[in-house]
């Protein structure tokens, strides 16, 4: 037979291992906002001086796969580290999974952007976002990898 639990057990669990579960939660969820509002600080979409490399920028960073892809032919390769990858895979895979926490160098009339990087997956590293155009204005290469400046 099972005994009654002990209202001082009860108790117990009220008084201490609550607070230390909801402190635990208040902190994930702080970091959490307080990544996000960090990330949205130190963007500076001005450094990037192509304005449709700005926009395909604003739109990954935004978490918006359509408008993202709708830069990039319907061919779009994508070269991860100089090895091809599925770029439409990568896509709608990272988006919204992986973000440039800023941006610290633009070079080549603005189609390679360098900054820091967050990946859910991979963690913080340096990264680089290389766009290459087509005479139509549409992104048909995007080569990534990560930067060493």
């Amino acid at each position: 037979m099972v005994e009654p639990i002990n209202n001082q057990i009860i108790m117990h669990i009220f008084k201490v291992i609550l607070p230390i579960l909801l402190l635990c939660s208040s902190q994930a969820s702080g970091q959490i906002g307080n990544h996000q509002h960090k990330t949205n600080n130190q963007m500076e979409y001005a450094k990037i001086s192509n304005p449709r490399v700005k926009a395909a920028i604003e739109a990954w960073q935004k978490g918006d796969a359509t408008l993202w892809l709708s830069f990039f032919t319907p061919d779009a390769k994508l070269l991860d580290d100089g090895h091809p990858r599925d770029f439409k895979k990568f896509s709608t895979e990272a988006i919204g999974h992986e973000r440039f926490t800023s941006v610290d160098k633009v070079e080549d009339d603005g189609t390679s952007v360098y900054g820091h990087f967050h990946s859910d997956t991979w963690g913080d590293f340096k990264t680089y976002f290389k766009f290459k155009t087509n005479p139509e204005g549409k992104f048909y290469q995007l080569e990534i990898g990560q930067a060493h400046y």
